[in-house]
């Protein structure tokens, strides 16, 4: 991997008075009064990649946003070959509750890149947040200094594979806290003194979920071939088993017996550290054959942000079947933009969508359900109206970015000893 340092993503620039008027008042002031606390703090966010995916995208806004409050803000990108992603899709998939194992040349080579990304590591940091399994082991290889470690999880944990979930506790030795998207998905049994559930969050100002007019949404649809004379329904997710693509093309076969020109949108991604995409995305290709209703797309057919800010802005309904989940911003992402939403009743989903709020929720392995939900929307647009209504407030009160950043530095007024800050925990919004 040769003797460089790692990769800082740059970032452009976030300022806290942007979102005054978007976000609740209460929330921005007591964000400033935590930030206050760690002005200067030194904070570095590791993750495997810099595009593709929620890790990503969060990262993109808060790391500039930090600096702006007053933090020294890094974010830093892992170097790995192919391989070694395809090891820690494996686990991604173990912690999920796959089958699988991991042979001894994989313990290795997790072990061996690990140990190089803690050698090209530079840098002096009060705190570094390792995201997800992908960089989890540096921890283990960087030198003993005044550094404090946080391990953010964001895959659904509730049913974890014991020989996956065993490999991943001997990487967290030395970590001081573990945060995890909802309390179930907790893992037990860690080596660590804290662990803590924080939901992700939006961000309303980025590219992906700022206002749109309604004729440049039209306009960009139009150019890529969507036609908007036809209803259509969206899933916005990477090609990925566990969100069942070709589930969501059965569910739109089922309604288009009922609406025969309805149009299916499936629009993904392609991530670094996702080998198993290209996988899935030629078994989507397949399936769809030659149904010029289906519209497949990715970030490679130059499909984007805004992009995809249309697309949840101009479906009738976006749909997300997840088998499993840890959160799926993209419901919060077209709750926010007043759609109505079919989702899975997994993992994170139901924290931001109860049933009957914003959308309805369905089993994520019946198909039957889940195209009744879509026909009932359809149907009734006026229903979908008030759904899409109470959603954006329900996002505006509990998921957008500025509730996240207050979470997470409360968290880090605890590890660093600073003076405790109310935070907005969401406990209790199932309510």
């Amino acid at each position: 991997m040769g003797n460089d340092v790692l990769e800082k993503v740059d970032v452009g620039n976030r300022r806290l008075n942007a979102y005054q008027g978007v976000a609740p008042d209460s929330l921005l002031e007591r964000l400033s009064e935590a930030a206050g606390r760690l002005r200067d703090l030194r904070l570095l966010y590791l993750s495997a990649t810099p595009y593709g995916g929620g890790v990503a995208e969060l990262l993109r806004s808060i790391v500039p946003l930090l600096n702006d409050l007053g933090l020294r803000v890094d974010w830093k990108i892992i170097k790995a070959e192919d391989e070694f992603f395809e090891i820690t899709k494996s686990i991604h998939n173990g912690l999920q509750g796959s089958p699988i194992e991991l042979s001894p040349d994989a313990r290795a080579r997790y072990e061996a890149t690990s140990r190089q990304n803690a050698e090209l590591l530079d840098g002096e940091y009060d705190v570094i947040v390792a995201h997800d399994p992908q960089p989890a082991g540096v921890r283990r290889h960087y030198p003993a200094r005044n550094t404090h470690w946080v391990w953010r999880c964001h895959i659904d944990t509730m049913d974890p594979n014991p020989t996956v979930l065993e490999f991943v506790r001997g990487y967290l030795e030395g970590y001081d806290a573990a945060v995890f998207t909802l309390d179930e998905f907790i893992l037990p049994e860690l080596p660590v003194p804290k662990s803590t559930s924080i939901p992700p969050a939006i961000d309303p100002l980025s590219p992906k979920n700022m206002d749109l007019p309604d004729e440049l949404a039209r306009q960009v649809l139009d150019w890529i071939g969507v036609r908007l004379d036809r209803p259509l329904i969206t899933q916005v997710a990477r090609f990925d088993p566990w969100k069942d693509p070709l589930g969501v093309i059965e569910a739109y076969r089922a309604v288009r017996e009922r609406f025969p020109t309805l149009q299916l949108a499936l629009v993904g991604s392609m991530a670094l550290d996702d080998p198993e995409g290209w996988h899935i995305y030629e078994q989507v290709q397949a399936k769809v054959g030659k149904d010029e209703l289906v519209h497949v797309f990715s970030n490679l057919d130059g499909i984007g942000n805004v992009e995809v800010n249309a697309f949840q802005r101009q479906s009738d309904v976006v749909v997300q079947k997840s088998l499993r989940e840890g959160f799926g911003l993209v419901v919060s992402e077209a709750m926010w933009k007043r759609t109505p939403v079919v989702a899975a009743r997994v993992g994170g989903i139901p924290l931001q969508l109860p049933d009957g709020i914003a959308g309805h929720l369905v089993g994520p392995d019946d198909v039957e359900e889940f195209a009744a939900a879509i026909t009932r929307l359809l149907d009734d647009p006026d229903a979908g109206d008030r759904l899409g209504n109470a959603g954006r407030e329900r996002v505006r009160e509990h998921f957008l970015l500025p509730r996240l950043l207050l979470d997470e530095l409360s968290l880090l007024c605890e590890l660093t000893g600073e003076p405790a800050v109310s935070s907005n925990k969401t406990a209790d919004v199932a309510g």
